[in-house]
């Protein structure tokens, strides 16, 4: 008997407390730094891809909601700096339970989360993102892919992050850095 007291006391005193409205999707409220939303696939400054086609993410994913398809390089279509590249990348988001497992697992930092949380498809197929809805936007001086990589720079130069947006940095690169490049 007392239990059940104790239920409807906790009943009670919820009924008369002010009820708390959120005005979504007229207010919307920031999302802290951290929180995991929808996944994005980085590229380098000069518009090559990250991903390596690794499938490492899919591999770490407890819940296998992502999909990838590795593929060579050649040198008249690159898309990333390295052998190969993403061909196909897809995230089942009916599946994804945003853990972040496939962010921890990228070698590359291809792979990241954005506090976009708005993830909303006409129907079933429409919540699996391809690779085209996945790929970070177009910066300003970025080309985009498949391009040849900076002049005179290789794989390790991109992995550093000594190429930008303008081709390869010379500055703060040692003379090892440089002759290994072919600068030297």
């Amino acid at each position: 008997m007392g239990d059940a007291l104790a239920g409807f006391g906790v009943t009670f005193s919820g009924m008369f407390r002010k009820t708390v409205t959120e005005q979504y999707p007229e207010q919307k409220e920031p999302t802290s730094r951290r929180y995991h939303g929808r996944h994005q696939l980085n590229r380098y400054d000069d518009g090559l891809e990250k991903c390596i086609g690794c499938e490492l993410c899919a591999w770490a994913c407890p819940a296998d909601a992502i999909y990838v398809e590795g593929a060579d390089n050649t040198d008249d279509e690159r898309y990333s700096p390295g052998e190969r590249y993403g061909r196909v990348y897809q995230i089942n988001y009916l599946r994804c339970i945003g853990c972040g497992l496939c962010i921890e697992a990228c070698p590359t930092r291809a792979l990241t989360m954005t506090n976009d949380y708005e993830m909303a498809g006409p129907s079933r197929a429409g919540m699996i993102y391809e690779k085209d809805q996945l790929l970070a936007p177009m910066e300003p001086g970025m080309t985009p892919a498949p391009h040849a990589m900076a002049d005179g720079a290789r794989a390790e130069n991109y992995y550093r992050g000594d190429v930008g947006a303008e081709g390869l940095k010379t500055s703060g690169l040692t003379s090892t850095d440089k002759q290994n490049s072919g600068d030297a």
